[in-house]
């Protein structure tokens, strides 16, 4: 088809077709799709690892019962981690923005998430919130 043009460039794909086939569903200009990046999960590109629904045998293996309790209500933090902290989320959710980023990861009860040493992102919270949470030594990949 002489009219279909592909094109990749810096991880980005295009693709060009003849208006009649689009019907305005996701052009640019009438001339063609959107331009469309494969982006890599958040949790990925920043190092923080999440287990999601965990088993309570994994909680005991944790001693989680035994690490602090932090609660809040709804409001926005600036944070940084000093040390990895390892965190079991037990009630509410929260919502991570990357220092920098527009995007957003989300965490909620029975997450269990490790957040590496020098990450920055601001935490909202939408309501009742409680975790608990234990500083983990450099190395220590429980």
């Amino acid at each position: 088809m002489a009219s279909m043009i592909s094109t990749a460039s810096l991880g980005y794909l295009s693709f060009k077709r003849p208006n009649r086939f689009n019907n305005g569903v996701g052009a640019t200009s009438g001339s063609g799709v959107k331009a469309m990046r494969a982006e890599k999960p958040l949790e990925e590109l920043y190092s923080v690892r999440v287990e999601r629904k965990v088993p309570k045998e994994r909680l005991t293996e944790l001693g989680v019962s035994r690490w602090s309790v932090w609660k809040t209500g709804k409001c926005k933090l600036a944070w940084d981690w000093q040390v990895d902290q390892l965190v079991y989320i037990e009630e509410g959710e929260v919502r991570v923005v990357p220092e920098g980023s527009d995007r957003f990861m989300q965490f909620v009860a029975g997450d269990l998430v490790r957040y590496p040493k020098w990450f920055e992102a601001d935490l909202y919270f939408n309501g009742s919130y409680q975790e608990r949470y234990s500083f983990r030594a450099y190395g220590d990949d429980q």
